[in-house]
This record gives structure tokens, sequence and C-alpha cells, in this order.
């Protein structure tokens, strides 16, 4: 295609046509695709079809190179017309650390309420360490008790400088862990942690190298090895381990002429949210029988778990294959980027089945609160990319300004988010 006098070829989301595309390129050159360097691509993701969880290998997300396929792929799935999250098979180690460690939640949910709260609580650092049930609020200023959480530093005990402690004490709290010696249920749960979060830290860096290559390739002055480089080096990593408890009927529902019909909110184990930081792992989930602990060989019932929205702002729900973690696009990155991948407004819906509980692991890996959120693009590019959705604020009511601190940018997001309603919300929910 000529574009003002010039030769260029604009390459679609489409894997029909960026195969055609790349046989073209490469028959008119004579070379692969990987060394045209005199053309322009421009990376588009625009569609109105649903779009599809990608799978990309872990070999070719720790090599060193970007391959124009999993550059292809991953403008597919983070890119304006993505789901916002990618998926990622054969992570050495990462099943059977998984099947190590998830079930441990049920265990430690299980224990005494005083020793929770007497040695595992941290009320000084707003319960960002350590257990937390019914600490955070919904609406009307009602606890969550849908479920519990587990917060830790995969990293490091210790994380930040002893000023940064002081300074920011609520994005560096000292890991609370459990003693093995007296909780002899919990053997294992310190290591088994730390070994579970790390590959997901991991994973989410390796993934950083090949977004500044898309970035590159879709923005104007982005700066090469940008988030890479602040993701290697970062120690701000905050895993949640997470236990979602079985509903009761408040949290379905109903239909008064078929009861057997109750089915869950949509929202009901965690609401409609963008993350808001940069880079969020997913251990993807187990299920398990909450009165014995057993683990579910699958998820029982197929309408429960991860859902998000796509970009006409229809809900889809996200089957993640019990092999694979995930990673997600956060709100920050977003930004820094200059909106070449984008978040996806998610929440997770329980189900009704009784005794069944559901246990996931979330890795947020973010910069120091003082970073500077800057988009190379400007704002503009930023505001217009990804998911235009009533389920979650604004953007631009949260990020106001180029170069706003990190950590401000929190303060506003979870300002806006404690009284945020979409209008209509109930009445779309009913036909889900």
């Amino acid at each position: 295609r000529r574009m003002n006098g010039k030769a260029g070829f604009v390459v679609t989301s489409s894997k029909r046509y960026q195969s055609s595309f790349q046989l073209l390129l490469e028959e008119h050159t004579k070379k692969p695709i990987e060394q045209i360097s005199p053309f322009t691509f421009v990376m588009t993701s625009h569609t109105t079809t649903t779009p599809q969880l990608i799978i990309v290998d872990w070999n070719d997300l720790q090599a060193s190179e970007t391959t124009p396929q999993l550059l292809s792929k991953l403008n597919q799935a983070l890119g304006d017309g993505g789901m916002g999250l990618v998926a990622v098979r054969n992570v050495p180690g990462f099943v059977s650390a998984k099947q190590a460690f998830l079930p441990k939640a049920h265990r430690l949910q299980g224990l005494p309420e005083s020793y929770l709260e007497q040695h595992l609580t941290d009320a000084a650092s707003l319960y960002n360490a350590g257990w937390s049930h019914g600490k955070e609020k919904l609406k009307d200023d009602q606890p969550d008790l849908a479920k519990a959480s587990y917060y830790f530093n995969p990293l490091t005990d210790e994380p930040g400088t002893a000023a940064d402690r002081a300074q920011y004490p609520l994005s560096y709290p000292p890991n609370k862990w459990p003693n093995e010696g007296e909780r002899v249920e919990l053997q294992g749960f310190q290591a088994q942690a730390k070994n579970l979060g790390t590959i997901l830290k991991q994973a989410a860096t390796e993934l950083a190298k090949h977004l500044d290559v898309l970035a590159t390739q879709k923005v104007a002055d982005y700066p090469p090895h940008f988030l890479y480089d602040q993701m290697k080096h970062t120690e701000k990593a905050k895993a949640r381990l997470l236990y979602y408890y079985p509903l009761s009927t408040t949290t379905t529902t109903s239909s008064s002429e078929d009861e057997s019909k109750q089915q869950p909110a949509e929202d009901s184990w965690i609401g409609w949210h963008n993350d808001s930081g940069f880079l969020t792992a997913l251990s993807g989930d187990l299920y398990v029988n909450h009165q014995t602990g057993e683990v579910l060989p699958d998820n029982p019932d197929p309408t429960a778990g991860l859902y998000v929205v796509d970009r006409n702002d229809q809900r889809q729900h996200v089957a993640l294959p019990s092999d694979c973690l995930a990673i997600q696009i956060g709100e920050c990155t977003q930004i820094v980027t200059g909106g070449a991948v984008v978040a996806t407004p998610h929440c997770v819906r329980g189900t009704s089945l009784p005794n069944v509980a559901r246990i996931s692991l979330p890795c947020f890996v973010d910069t120091p609160p003082a970073f500077a959120l800057t988009a190379p693009s400007g704002r503009e590019a930023v505001l217009q990319a990804g998911a235009k959705s009533r389920r979650v604020p604004p953007l631009e009511q949260r990020w106001t300004e180029q170069g706003m601190t990190f950590g401000d940018f929190l303060t506003s997001t979870f300002q806006l988010y404690y009284n945020w309603s979409s209008a209509g919300e109930e009445e779309e929910t009913k036909d889900v």
C-alpha cells in the first residue's frame, strides 16, 4: 500500500492478513520479515470480533530477541482490540509450584480467627501485609466477606530501603509469615509462597522487554528498554493469596418463579475494576471443597471465574488453561507505553454450587510510589486507547496530568473506586 508517496504496509490483528502481508513482504524483498528494516509497520488491533485468549510459549518470552510472530500475538492480546491479558505456557516449575502452594490457602483460612488476627494481621500497613478478611469495605461501608487475602512480597521480607519504608509504609510493609513450627498444617508455606510468587514476577519481567519492542513499533519517542528496566529492578512486588468463600444467597440474583435458577451476581467474588498498577501476573485458579479442602479436578461451574469486557463493553468469560499462567496489563503500563497496550476491566463471578471455594494468586509488579507517570505520546492517545466501560471510573478522572506520581495515582484511584457505581449496572447483570 502506498501512503503519502511512500511504500508502507499496515499489519492488522487478523492472522490471515498478517500471514498474507508477511508472505508479500518476504516475496517482495527476498528477505525474512525480521530483516526488513526499511518498512514501517503500523500495528493496529481495532476489531469488532470477540477477542480470543492468546497463549505464548515461555521459550519465546524468555528469549532475548522479539520475533515478529511473538510481537503479533502480543499486539493481538494486549493491544487496543485484545483482552488485556496474555497466557504463558511451559513456564519451568510453574505447575508444580501452583499445585504445592495454592491448596494451603484452605488450611490458612481454617486457622483459628484469634491466631489470624493476633499473629498474621497487620493493621499498621492498612492490611497490605499478612491476613485480611472483612477489612475491605464495599458500598454503604459493608465489609467484604466474600473473600480473604494474604499479602506477601515474594522477593524479600523487607522491601525497599529503611528510608523507603519510613516514607512509604503502605507500599513497603515487611512480610508477616505464620510460624510453621507452631502450625504444622502450614509447613513449607513460606518457601512455597516465595517460589510461586517469584515465578510470576519473573514472567512479568520477561514480558516487559517484549512490550518495550511493541511500544517502540507503535509509539514515537518511546524510550527503549524502559518498562523492562523498571520491572527487572523493582522490589515492589505484592502477591495476594485469595480465598473466595462459597456464596450465600445474599450474593445471588433470585427468580421468584424458580428458586433453582438463582445465579450469582456477575461481580459476586470481586467487583469490576482495572488493575491500576503496571503488570499483574496470575496463577490461574483452583477450586476446592470448602468443608474438606479437597482439590476439585476442574471448575465445576462453567459460568464462574474471571470475566473481562471487550472494546465494545461486552462481557466475556476467560477460561485459563490449568497449565498456563497469565499476565494482565495495568493502567500504569497503558500510560507509560502511550496506549500501545491497554488495561481491561475485569471481575470474578462466584458460583451458587454449595461448598465450592476458589483460590488464586495474583502478583502485582510495580514501580516505587514516587515514579512519574508520563506518556511519551501525550495524554490524549492514552485516554483514547482501550475499553470505554461504565463499570470502572474513567482514567482521565484519576490520572489527571503528565508526571503524576504512581503513589498519587493510586490514592486518586482508590478514592474514586470506593463510591463508584455504574449507571444501570443492576439491569445489565440480570441477563449474564
